[in-house]
């Protein structure tokens, strides 16, 4: 039998921080191949090293049977300055590491959420190992430093369009979360051939499915969440500006009157600034807040609660983006109530699984969420789990991705 390949995967951030690729580099593992990742120090989501972890500390580990090394960058920070930083540095030291680093494998993965930069370390790496470079696409650039930044100078912009076309032009096949993201590389000012550009969804790991809401809601009181009879509406994962989560203290002063909770479990650069809006429209009350979780809590924290929510900062790029919550959520069978356009809301109507209003519109939220109150959110459930069994399923997707592994 011929041995299975060797994959490189190059992800300015894995594990100990917590993106889909740590679950996909151990289902590769599983499968037989072998995986070596080159990454950054662990800074993400807060910008602070990871306690264990520095410039001479735990470069090089072996997690999960797979084998890390980690490369210096900047931490992240609190500021834009610090992000920058964040970025060119992982980059230039990658770009070292690519012409230098001792590692041969027959494919460089490239797993690209923001930053794009993080990339050209893949493309080195594939270059002097001349071996086929893959890119999973998770962000948008330059539309996601437009968005996030609000820079838009030409100046900035048009060297970041020439990254990107460079990025592009050098992998052999890109993957892309959404048939938005799909659309909008393929019809980039400098086209990318659309028979290497495919879709191909996020899932979510094998941990989050349905836990029975009994047990869920003893188990969630120690979190803090009562087993009360109030509507509980539940937001996971990063809190950050992207996530519009600003609407909800807007929404809960507008729901003073309704028995309705909002549950926020994570961290992030906006926690803060949300605890602030919390305080300024006066509904402590209206609020649960959870620090930041290991993810094979979530499920029992979500069965704990009536409904998901999704939101995004009132910008076009978010209707383009399908968010790894949304199949976490569906996953677990979570009824989900969302303020969210595009590629989002197709899925909840599609499936069923729930309500969607417009983006940043409070007062509709409110609406939407008292309609929610209303449904039939077994009915909503059962559809959510449906949908991603038929879509997002593990399994069926990485054996997807076996065989374009395994094409060259």
């Amino acid at each position: 039998m011929k041995p299975k390949k060797h994959i490189l995967v190059v992800s300015q951030y894995f594990y100990p921080e917590t993106f889909r690729i740590n679950d996909m580099c151990q289902e590769w593992v599983k499968r037989g191949y072998k995986v070596t990742v080159v990454t950054g120090i662990p800074n993400y989501p807060m910008g602070k090293i990871f306690e264990g972890y520095g410039f001479t500390k735990k470069r090089h580990e072996i997690w999960n049977s797979i084998e890390i090394y980690r490369i210096p960058l900047i931490p992240r920070g609190s500021g834009a300055v610090g992000m920058i930083a964040n970025y060119l540095s992982f980059m230039i030291f990658g770009i070292i590491a690519g012409k230098t680093k001792r590692i041969n494998a027959d494919l460089v993965f490239s797993f690209e959420v923001s930053p794009m930069t993080q990339v050209v370390t893949g493309i080195s790496f594939a270059k002097r190992l001349h071996v086929p470079h893959y890119l999973y696409v998770q962000d948008l650039w330059p539309e996601n430093v437009i968005t996030v930044t609000g820079i838009n100078s030409p100046l900035v912009i048009k060297p970041i369009d020439r990254l990107v076309d460079y990025v592009y032009k050098n992998s052999n096949e890109i993957f892309a979360t959404s048939p938005s993201f799909v659309r909008a590389i393929c019809n980039r000012k400098s086209p990318v051939d659309e028979q290497k550009v495919h879709y191909w969804p996020q899932y979510a790991e094998e941990f989050y499915k349905p836990v029975e809401k009994t047990i869920a809601k003893r188990t969630a009181i120690s979190y803090g969440i009562a087993d009360d009879d109030s509507f509980k509406i539940i937001f996971t994962g990063n809190i950050g500006v992207a996530q519009g989560l600003q609407i909800l203290p807007q929404t809960a002063k507008i729901l003073k009157e309704e028995n309705v909770k909002f549950v926020i479990v994570g961290d992030g650069r906006y926690l803060e600034n949300l605890k602030v809006d919390i305080e300024k429209n006066n509904v402590q009350d209206k609020f649960v807040m959870i620090e930041r979780q290991k993810a094979e809590t979530i499920p029992v924290l979500l069965a704990a609660c009536e409904a998901a929510f999704i939101s995004f900062a009132g910008d076009e790029l978010w209707t383009k983006t399908i968010p790894a919550k949304l199949q976490s959520y569906m996953a677990c069978g979570m009824p989900v109530v969302a303020a969210a356009q595009g590629e989002t809301a197709r899925i909840i109507e599609e499936s069923g699984c729930g309500l969607y209003c417009r983006l940043g519109d409070a007062t509709q939220l409110s609406r939407t969420i008292v309609k929610m109150m209303r449904a039939d959110l077994t009915e909503m459930g059962k559809k959510s789990r449906k949908y991603f069994e038929n879509n997002f399923d593990k399994q069926v997707l990485m054996d997807e991705m076996d065989i374009w592994i395994n094409i060259f």
